[in-house]
């Protein structure tokens, strides 16, 4: 037993025999599943040791779940201690309660609450009231932490927010073709960096953060390689001779001037409208949008984006020129008037 690869799922396992019991974990990435692999195969490892731990007996209270759960699976995430970071701060907001007295109706009273700005978490930029997707941020990472450690044993009990729904997402903002020409001319009027750091991100889907910092090291021709991503897994994706043919060779970082300030003048002198809170990340929506418009497979974006999961890549799959097209064709009505059953 060790580390592979399932082609089949894209993803890596980490898998071992630890006091005669297969211990078995997915990762997104190959040095996700080897650290991982590694800590439960050392004896003297935390890791190994709460592995081996019966389940908790006594209560626990919530600061003491998120620590056992950074411990078992946070350490092992390329965002891990910001994940514990935010964990520990809603712990927190909860009063540090005892886990088995944690209920969903709880957490609708604390989304509801920090929607209104009545629970704010000082150390961090949000000083008033947050939005929704942050809260559906939060929903997510606190019910993913009672999954992992159920999955590892360490936690009895139904997951308490089982069955609570996330906000529902706003539409998300594309833009069309007139748009990112008076962008790029825009860009172009403030400065090359930026010029060049939309472009990527308008070429490959590139988060800004990925783009921005980008190194010589990272570019071959007509290929560029994404890392310390959001998923925490490298990803190359090809780009055009021409795209190629404009990128600085220099040694180091690419792009020094780019900055979210100088994109947000360029959209002013764009004339573009963005909703609130939504700034670069346009780009990468754009580029989904128009990949999946020009006729482009929903997995293959899937695996361009660096999803995890299938369904963060499906809010997409409207703009497909075929997408639901089908109920034309094979609808009862049209199946009878056509002679068949």
């Amino acid at each position: 037993m060790a580390v592979r690869k399932d082609e089949t799922k894209g993803k890596w396992l980490a898998e071992a025999y630890i006091e005669g019991k297969r211990k078995r974990k997915w990762f997104e990435s190959k040095s996700e599943a080897l650290r991982y692999y590694n800590a439960i195969k050392q004896e003297n490892s935390p890791l190994y040791k709460l592995i081996t731990t019966q389940t908790h007996e006594e209560p626990m209270r919530l600061s003491e779940l998120v620590q056992l759960w950074y411990d078992l699976h946070g350490q092992t995430l390329a965002r891990g201690d910001m994940y514990r970071e935010k964990l520990s701060l809603m712990a927190q907001a909860f009063g540090d309660i005892y886990a088995k007295d944690f209920t969903v109706e709880m957490f609708a009273d604390y989304r509801k609450k920090r929607l209104n700005g009545e629970i704010v978490f000082k150390n961090t930029k949000h000083r008033t009231q947050v939005k929704e997707s942050t809260i559906n941020f939060e929903h997510s990472i606190f019910k993913a932490m009672f999954n992992e450690l159920k999955r590892f044993g360490k936690f009895k009990g139904e997951n308490p927010l089982n069955g609570l729904k996330q906000f529902r997402e706003k539409e998300l903002i594309f833009l069309r073709g007139p748009e990112i020409d008076r962008l790029l001319n825009a860009c172009a009027k403030i400065n090359n960096d930026l010029l060049l750091v939309v472009k990527l991100c308008l070429a490959t889907g590139a988060r800004w953060s990925e783009a921005v910092n980008m190194k010589s090291s990272q570019l071959i021709p007509h290929k560029v390689t994404f890392i310390k991503t959001k998923g925490g897994k490298n990803r190359t994706v090809p780009i055009s001779k021409a795209l190629y043919d404009e990128l600085p060779k220099k040694q180091g970082h690419l792009f020094k001037e780019a900055t979210p300030f100088a994109f947000r003048q360029a959209i002013k002198m764009a004339n573009i409208e963005l909703p609130e809170n939504q700034l670069t990340h346009v780009l990468r929506h754009s580029f989904a949008s128009h990949f999946m418009m020009n006729g482009g497979n929903i997995l293959v974006l899937k695996q361009i984006l660096g999803h995890s999961d299938i369904q963060m890549t499906m809010v997409y799959s409207h703009f497909a020129p075929s997408h639901l097209e089908s109920a034309l064709t094979f609808n009862p009505l049209e199946n009878r008037q056509n002679g068949g059953d």
